[in-house]
């Protein structure tokens, strides 16, 4: 699903990943370790198109296309999803209209056919009685008043909701209770049609989730076993 070669990046000239070489297989649950700093949440979002940084080498192959130069709105639309550890809050936009505007893209860009609002209010109604979100959170604005757990449980609806080939997952348990965590894991098991690359420092949650591939950095690169 994806192939990282040689991969170098910098920002503002300085070097944080270098020499990246690594593979996450189809169905994949791949977890990313390291300690803080090791180049972690560089790395995933580079891989989702982040362009504060500069790629200086290397390559990035998504599904078997090279999208080492694409931007971010077209990963996501070719099918990579980033649950980042820290999503701004968007006074003004609901989380209904982003839920809407989101599925109408991937929908188009995927079948060249437009999603009704019929289709779209069944997969939101779907998502939303799997992951019990309550109805009243779909009118409020993107994170605005909602605790750390809550913000996790609505990344697991537009990751429900989008259905992505891979999801990079970073730090999905942090400020999560035991519960949410729980819920991520067992949202992770059951959508076999995804590939995650996730990054956890917390051993209960890694365990939970039963990582089929690691990979660990360190300063930025590769830690060979």
């Amino acid at each position: 699903m994806l192939e990282i070669k040689n991969l170098s990046v910098s920002l503002d000239d300085k070097e944080l990943l270098h020499d990246i070489n690594m593979t996450v297989t189809r169905g994949a649950r791949h977890l990313l370790a390291g300690h803080n700093g090791s180049g972690k949440s560089t790395l995933a979002a580079v891989i989702a198109g982040d362009d504060r940084y500069t790629v200086r080498t290397g390559q990035i192959i998504f599904d078997g296309r090279d999208i080492t130069h694409e931007n971010a709105t077209t990963r996501a639309l070719l099918g990579i999803f980033l649950g980042a550890q820290n999503v701004p809050e968007i006074p003004g936009l609901t989380v209904m209209s982003f839920l809407k505007h989101s599925a109408v893209a991937h929908a188009h860009f995927q079948t060249g056919r437009d999603l009704s609002m019929g289709e779209f209010l069944t997969r939101l109604e779907d998502a939303r009685a799997k992951l019990d979100i309550p109805k009243e959170w779909l009118n409020r604005s993107i994170n605005v008043g909602f605790s750390g757990g809550e913000r996790k449980r609505l990344m697991l609806l537009r990751l429900v909701m989008t259905a992505p080939k891979l999801a990079i997952l970073d730090e999905p348990d942090s400020g999560a209770d035991a519960a949410t965590r729980q819920q991520i894991a067992n949202v992770m098991a059951t959508m076999p049609d995804t590939t995650f690359l996730f990054i956890s420092h917390q051993s209960d949650f890694t365990a939970a989730v039963d990582p089929t591939e690691t990979t660990a950095l360190s300063a930025g690169r590769i830690v060979v076993k």
